[in-house]
């Protein structure tokens, strides 16, 4: 392997100079954060691709014998090498997402939990052994390849012309749930909540809406990036069909360190996101806003459960006392609404790697609810369809066992033919049926305002 600094050039014109490449997948802190959004990340033209379909994993179009994660496992040992001190934190590998439906292949879920629609992929990971890496706060570049002359092809590859091409407009979108049927969900999770079947769940409806000229995937994600930016960005095209994601939310990261899965387990970390309020353009109101959001019994007890979940889960795989919660609801401000995050870290248990974290914690305790099994089998019930890329996880794992996946909330997905986004919250005990249906309203606008009003979306930005 190789690594070259190159010029310093943007992400994103990074990206449209090789929009045109097979398989482009961008990685990109679009809020440029000290730790949580500070690399940036490009590919296309990977040398393989890992896909699991109806629980059956396939290298290329072989079918692999054996449990998918393990099979993704020998096929990251193939192709490992250590960390190398001083590079960027992921310097090839697998990039991609897991669907919520790859929960199938880790829990024991009841029939209510719809699977992945047919030949809709559960996991989908491509592997990459040339990319850009960008370092958002030095505002260095870094071309890597297993040798000088794919670096240096890599770098050819950002003097093409870029493609230019509208974002969707004048869409129509149509909401999957009329306000009086989303009340009454949530009524129902409040009823199954009172019975004693669980502390909360995560309920979500569906926006869409079919382009006329189709959706040209760059220009599709920069509008979203314009309105709503974030650190866990991501955009993964498949020819016509894409996903493009601006999610604030860590679903996990794991560190490869010098020893990680030997003699001393790699730290482990998940970030989850729970409690929204919509912003205000007035700045006093605003802090008013965060501050009672801070103050919130319900979104702070909703937050407190699914850091328990959370803690529970990384349990399964770190050492012993070495699961600790260094942030416990703290307010972090975005375009237009305001979160209640927290962090939960731990060490992982010597021998184990990320399939065996993702296998232990997919999908995630804060798009899910508590306890999961339960959460996810009446989000099933309620919700009769599959969720697909939302509020599954986008990301990388490195071929050094590090890897950063995202909990792919703010996505869209585009099929070829009908642009989708979803947008839910978490239902406890306290929940009211008409706030629910407007702080879903308030995730979902952002993204379709983007499509909507251009204007008013370079005004966010």
């Amino acid at each position: 392997m190789i690594i070259i600094e190159i010029p310093w050039i943007d992400p994103v014109n990074a990206a449209a100079a090789m929009a045109s490449q097979p398989r482009l997948a961008l990685l990109d802190s679009a809020m440029p954060h000290e730790t949580l959004g500070r690399w940036s990340y490009l590919a296309a033209s990977p040398f393989g691709r890992f896909k699991v379909v109806d629980g059956v994993a396939h290298w290329n179009d072989a079918v692999v014998d054996g449990a998918p994660m393990e099979a993704l496992r020998h096929l990251l040992r193939q192709h490992a090498r250590p960390a190398v001190p001083g590079a960027p934190p992921f310097t090839g590998g697998a990039i991609g997402n897991f669907a919520y439906e790859a929960g199938h292949l880790f829990e024991r879920l009841g029939s209510s939990v719809p699977s992945a629609a047919p030949g809709s992929s559960q996991i989908d990971l491509p592997f990459y052994d040339r990319l850009l890496a960008f370092d958002t706060i030095e505002k260095r570049a870094f071309a890597i390849a297993p040798d000088q002359a794919g670096a240096e092809r890599l770098v050819e590859g950002l003097e093409a012309q870029p493609r230019q091409a509208p974002a969707p407009s004048a869409l129509i979108w149509r909401d999957s749930r009329s306000r009086s049927e989303y009340e009454a969900e949530v009524a129902r999770v409040v009823g199954y909540i009172r019975d004693g079947d669980i502390f909360q769940a995560n309920l979500s409806h569906r926006f869409s809406a079919t382009p006329q000229h189709g959706a040209d995937p760059l220009a599709t994600y920069l509008a979203l990036r314009r309105s709503n930016p974030a650190p866990f960005a991501a955009l993964l095209v498949d020819g016509e069909r894409f996903i493009a994601s601006t999610s604030p939310e860590r679903f996990l990261r794991l560190d490869a360190g010098p020893n990680a899965g030997q003699e001393n387990g790699a730290q482990v970390e998940a970030r989850p996101i729970k409690g929204t309020k919509r912003r205000c353009a007035h700045p006093a109101m605003d802090l008013a806003i965060a501050q009672s959001l801070a103050r919130s019994e319900k979104d702070r007890a909703e937050n407190i459960m699914i850091v328990d979940l959370l803690r529970n889960d990384l349990s399964r795989v770190c050492e012993a006392g070495s699961v600790e919660v260094p942030l416990l609801c703290g307010i972090e401000t975005y375009a237009s609404v305001h979160h209640l995050t927290s962090a939960v870290t731990g060490r992982l248990k010597a021998g184990l790697d990320a399939t065996d974290l993702i296998a232990a914690t997919f999908p995630g305790g804060s798009i899910t609810g508590a306890p999961k099994i339960r959460a996810m089998e009446i989000i099933g019930e309620l919700e009769r369809e599959p969720r697909g890329a939302y509020c599954g996880a986008i990301g990388w794992i490195g071929f050094d066992g590090a890897a950063d996946l995202n909990i792919a909330i703010r996505t869209l997905t585009y099929d070829g033919q009908e642009l989708v986004v979803r947008a839910g919250g978490g239902i406890t005990l306290l929940s009211d049926p008409f706030a629910e249906y407007d702080e879903t309203l308030a995730k979902a606008e952002r993204l379709i305002a983007a499509f909507e009003d251009p204007a008013r979306a370079e005004e966010a930005a």
